[in-house]
């Protein structure tokens, strides 16, 4: 039986809440007939109310509240059903959070996980669909984690839960319906701060995270029909960020395309990583780095403009000619209306 994203979120959610009594659970929608796209399901009746729970809709005061707990032996896993709204909690985040191990000398810790969830499509608009990771990775005191795959987000979210500090733990909405055949459970004790390779080549190397991860190898088998092969790293971890994969991977290929595809262009992730590449100066590339990211205006609501707002399968194709000669005329398998992630999809965004 083939398991969900959002499944082994819910399933990561279980073992840990097990595992420590203290461990408690709330937020905006955690309880109601959805579940929080499934991903709460069963906690509330396995758990009980005082662990898991909803809150009113007062962001800043319920980070607060789980701040607060987690200073007195009750870590907290926080859930909101949009960043966008998280945004009012920001003060909380930054000031105390982020800062309160550095601040009192390493004696308390806040060890609390932050679910956020980011999507696109289904007509959110500019208020309701964006990915801040970049605001979150600047804090010192924070890690970011945005994994892409069901076996990722299974060991990333126990390891963020375990983890003495605050964790933001981003998903973006259209990866809840990816699928695996199994979990496969990792040593945790190292997985936020690491990258891993997802396949092999020569051609190129290509770097992504969250959504991302998912559109190149949507691509995958396409490419490999024309003899195009490629090293593809998935970051998994925006801060820390890893690139020791992405660095030995370019001594090989030489070139890079880095499919920042949630992200405006102005201190994206993938800016940052392609300067840290370019400082290092054991590395020589043949061509300029490429950097894929939406263009430097909000989000449209309509459906109509978001086609062109978002970047596509054509618009990687696109990229990749130009580090490749090999790619002539392809035809793209599997096509999808560009705010929908397929056809089952059951919404919102």
């Amino acid at each position: 039986m083939k398991i969900t994203y959002a499944k082994a979120i819910n399933q990561a959610l279980e073992d840990e809440m097990k595992r420590n009594k203290n461990l408690v659970c709330f937020g905006l929608g955690v309880n109601d007939s959805l579940n929080f796209f499934g991903t709460t399901k069963g906690l509330k009746e396995k758990f009980g109310e005082n662990r898991v729970f909803e809150t009113p809709t007062s962001e800043n005061a319920m980070t607060g509240i789980g701040i607060g707990m987690s200073l007195y032996k009750n870590p907290c896993v926080m859930m909101h059903q949009r960043l966008d709204f998280f945004l009012l909690a920001m003060d909380q985040l930054v000031n105390s959070a982020a800062k309160w191990h550095y601040m009192f000398g390493g004696i308390k810790s806040v060890p609390i996980t932050i679910r956020l969830i980011v999507g696109k499509g289904w007509g959110q608009g500019p208020t309701h669909s964006q990915s801040l990771q970049s605001w979150f990775a600047h804090i010192p005191g924070l890690k970011v984690v945005m994994p892409a795959l069901p076996s990722d987000a299974y060991n990333l979210l126990k390891a963020s839960i375990r983890d003495p500090n605050p964790v933001i733990f981003i998903e973006h909405r259209w990866l809840h319906g990816v699928e695996e055949h199994k979990i496969v459970k990792k040593n945790i004790k190292n997985q936020i701060g690491s990258s891993q390779k997802l396949s092999k080549g020569k051609d190129f190397t290509v770097v992504t995270y969250s959504l991302s991860t998912l559109e190149i190898l949507a691509l995958k088998k396409d490419l490999n029909k024309n003899n195009i092969f490629f090293d593809h790293i998935d970051l998994q971890t925006i801060k820390p960020l890893d690139l020791k994969l992405v660095k030995n991977s370019l001594k090989k290929t030489k070139k890079l395309l880095v499919l920042d595809t949630i992200s405006h262009p102005i201190c994206s992730v993938g800016s940052e990583l392609i300067s840290q590449i370019y400082l290092d100066k054991k590395i020589k590339l043949v061509k300029p780095p490429i950097l894929l990211t939406l263009p430097d205006i909000p989000s449209p609501t309509s459906t109509f403009y978001t086609k062109d707002f978002y970047v596509s399968k054509q618009d990687i194709i696109n990229k990749i000619k130009l580090l490749t000669n090999k790619l002539k005329n392809i035809k793209l398998s599997n096509f999808v209306a560009h705010d929908v992630p397929d056809t089952k999809f059951k919404g919102p965004f």
